[in-house]
């Protein structure tokens, strides 16, 4: 595959996160960045992000005890970061300033923006940042 310069020309179409309860899974995601409910599609529960991007929860493909933990990570605007970061408050969820889960209750202000993880009902790490911190940024 070509690059062009340095980024190769492919755009992620969803991805599938394990989950013992998908519905509660996908829910708990729309909940913290606003959203709809999510909907069922096919087997899996499906929420939908900018790009066309899909999050598609499925709890049947392997066995609770083998969930492997993943990261999600969201850029947001400074607008929706506020809504998520009133959401995560508002429900009492625990968060962290990184993914170790050092700092607890505390945003990180790396890049010049602000950061926070939280972890989903599976365990999942769930980020939220209004500066990208990845190569190419």
């Amino acid at each position: 595959m070509s690059t062009v310069g340095g980024i190769v020309p492919a755009r992620l179409d969803h991805t599938i996160m394990h989950s013992t309860d998908s519905t509660a899974s996908a829910r708990f995601l729309t909940h913290l960045l606003g959203a709809p409910d999510p909907e069922p599609f096919g087997p899996f529960v499906a929420v939908p992000v900018d790009g066309g991007l899909t999050i598609d929860y499925a709890d049947f493909i392997v066995q609770p005890d083998q969930i492997v933990m993943q990261h999600l990570a969201f850029l947001v605007s400074e607008e929706e970061f506020d809504g998520i970061y009133a959401r995560v408050r508002e429900s009492d969820l625990p968060y962290w300033s990184d993914p170790g889960h050092q700092g607890p209750r505390q945003l990180n202000h790396r890049s010049g923006g602000r950061g926070l993880y939280v972890d989903d009902p599976d365990g999942h790490a769930i980020e939220f940042l209004t500066v990208s911190e990845g190569p190419g940024s």
